[in-house]
């Protein structure tokens, strides 16, 4: 079974060969890593690991944080795609189909971000209604949004009181873009972690204003 795990590692050479040496040592397979973001002598990184039927998840957790300075943020199943770079493909996708554009571009972010769903809203009196989702995605048809308008991407309080008691159950991470108008917004869960970080954040924001740009000429 694939696993997707976020680890905190000190920022020099050697420390991430020393944890997948670590998780080698388990029987765990790396199959992926992207790097999320870099600062302050710290490296966040998304590793994708095969680990044997039968073992527990826990033991990720354990062989990585056996190397001094490593953190782990969350271990969750992942069964996506493993090519993260896939915004040109995406956007390609959307110009040769727009009348579907919104649904394609929900499908897509899950996909480029390793978010669980993707939901677009329109800003309506009251609310917002939910104008596509990904295949994965809670189905709320409508929902009080009190942040929006939205004018720039945000990464939300996944405990605030707008949020729908079974995601907070789930401890879903939150976060919204505009798509070229704030009162458009695509909406990303990732159930059980980890935190949307800012360059995921920057990442996000720039792909839907392309998108909507595509959308919108």
């Amino acid at each position: 079974m694939s696993f997707l795990v976020r680890v905190q590692i000190p920022d020099q050479p050697g420390t991430l060969g020393s944890v997948a040496s670590a998780l080698g040592e388990i029987g765990a397979d790396i199959l992926s890593v992207d790097v999320v973001e870099r600062g302050g002598g710290v490296a966040i990184d998304d590793l994708v690991v095969e680990l044997p039927s039968g073992r527990l998840p826990d033991v990720l957790i354990t062989a990585a944080e056996s190397i001094e300075g490593v953190e782990v943020d969350a271990v969750r199943p992942y069964s996506g795609v493993l090519d993260t770079h896939r915004e040109l493909e995406l956007v390609e996708e959307i110009a040769a189909d727009p009348g579907n554009g919104l649904q394609i571009f929900a499908e897509g972010v899950p996909r480029i971000i390793r978010s669980g769903w993707a939901m677009v809203f329109g800003h309506r009196s009251g609310g917002a209604e939910q104008l596509a989702a990904s295949t994965s995605a809670p189905q709320e048809g409508y929902l009080e949004l009190p942040w929006l308008p939205l004018d720039r991407g945000t990464i939300l309080d996944s405990d605030a009181e707008w949020v729908p008691g079974t995601w907070q159950e789930l401890g879903t991470e939150l976060a919204a873009t505009p798509i070229g108008k704030p009162d458009r917004v695509l909406l990303a869960g990732r159930p059980g972690g980890p935190l949307f970080r800012t360059a995921e954040l920057a990442r996000l924001s720039h792909l839907a204003g392309i998108v909507a740009v595509v959308l919108d000429n």
